[in-house]
C-alpha cells in the first residue's frame, strides 16, 4: 500500500512539473505554432510538396519542445554566483530519494532531456548511443554556460544528468527500432500514421 502511495505521488509531482512548463510556455508555443504552421502550408502549397501529416507533427513537436526548453533554462531565479557547483554528484547527493528538490533538479533534468535524445536519434537514423551522448552533452554545456553568464548558475551535475537523460532517449529511440521492425505493414502505413498521430494529438491537447 504504501509503495502505490509513493508512486502515485511520485507521478502527482511529475505531472505537477510538466503543468507548469506548459502554464509558463503556451504563450510563446502558441504564437510560434501558428507562425510555423502558416509559413510551413504556404511553403508546400507554392512548391506543390505533398503533406505527410505524421512528419509535420513529429517535426513541429521537436521544435515545440526546443522552444519550451530554452524558456525554461532561461528563466531568471536571481541565483548568484556562490551557487555554481564545478564538483560532480556534489549537488545530486544533496537531496533525499524522494523528496520535493530531488524530483525536481534530478528527475526533472533528467526527464528533461530525454525528448532531445529521443528526437536527434530519430532525425539521424543514429544506430550508436555515442552520437546521442555527443549532442547532449554539447547542447547542456551551452546552456549551463548561458545560464552562469545571465544570472543563474552553472552546475556539473545538471550536465551529467542531462545525458543520462539523452541516453534515456537514445535507448526509447532503439527499443522503438526493434519493435517497428517486427510490426506488421499495416501500421507502418502513412496513412495509419496519419491517423495515429491525430488521436494523439487530440489526447496530448485534452491532458493540457
Amino acid at each position: 500500500m504504501k509503495q502505490r502511495e509513493k508512486v502515485i505521488n511520485v507521478l502527482g509531482r511529475l505531472t505537477n512539473t510538466i503543468q507548469g512548463v506548459v502554464d509558463f510556455a503556451w504563450p510563446m508555443v502558441l504564437i510560434s505554432v501558428v507562425v510555423l504552421v502558416s509559413f510551413r502550408v504556404c511553403y508546400l502549397i507554392k512548391n506543390k510538396e505533398k503533406l505527410v501529416l505524421y512528419k509535420e507533427l513529429l517535426g513541429l513537436s521537436f521544435i515545440i519542445y526546443i522552444l519550451c526548453l530554452f524558456q525554461v533554462v532561461t528563466f531568471q531565479d536571481n541565483v548568484t554566483w556562490s551557487g555554481n557547483n564545478f564538483i560532480p554528484f556534489r549537488e545530486i547527493l544533496r537531496y533525499n530519494i524522494g523528496s520535493r528538490l530531488f524530483f525536481k533538479n534530478v528527475i526533472g533534468n533528467m526527464i528533461m532531456f530525454t525528448p532531445y535524445g529521443l528526437f536527434i536519434s530519430f532525425y539521424l537514423k543514429n544506430e550508436k548511443p555515442w552520437l546521442t551522448i555527443i549532442l547532449t552533452l554539447v547542447a547542456s554545456f551551452s546552456i549551463e554556460l548561458v545560464q552562469m553568464v545571465i544570472g543563474r548558475v552553472f552546475d556539473i551535475d545538471d550536465i551529467l544528468l542531462n545525458i543520462l537523460g539523452g541516453s534515456l532517449g537514445f535507448g526509447i529511440y532503439y527499443l522503438g527500432c526493434k519493435i517497428w521492425e517486427k510490426l506488421p505493414s499495416v501500421f507502418k502505413s502513412e496513412i495509419f500514421l496519419n491517423v495515429l498521430s491525430i488521436f494523439i494529438l487530440i489526447g496530448v491537447i485534452t491532458i493540457l
